[in-house]
């Protein structure tokens, strides 16, 4: 792990820590050859040279970011969290929607494979 990466995990407090950690696992198992690195700041993982997704914890939710494209593809998967052009958050008082966001990296990692 990217020493950054490592810092930025290290310092986040319970449960953004539990959720950086546990979306860093998935991206990983679902994205096996993307690459990590920080970007902008935030964690990363990249592909081909191209952005596969960014992530970062805050108070109060779970940011992650795979581009505008892929937000508006799982519109509809995605209307009861909050969605921007380019982000989504997941409130960390609800349970994370793993299953989905592995959904959303799976679908985005066979983009950029191909």
């Amino acid at each position: 792990m990217d020493k950054k990466i490592k810092q930025y995990i290290d310092k986040q407090k319970s449960p953004q820590r539990e959720a950086v950690v546990e979306l860093r696992r998935l991206i990983k198992k679902s994205a096996p050859l993307a690459e990590e690195a920080m970007s902008y700041g935030v964690p990363a993982f990249k592909l081909n040279g191209h952005l596969l997704v960014a992530y970062a914890a805050f108070k109060h939710h779970l940011g992650l970011y795979p581009e505008p494209e892929i937000i508006k593809i799982f519109e509809k998967a995605l209307k009861n969290y909050k969605t921007s052009k380019g982000a989504i958050q997941f409130n960390l008082d609800r349970s994370i929607p793993f299953d989905l966001i592995k959904e959303i990296i799976k679908y985005k990692y066979k983009k950029l494979i191909e």
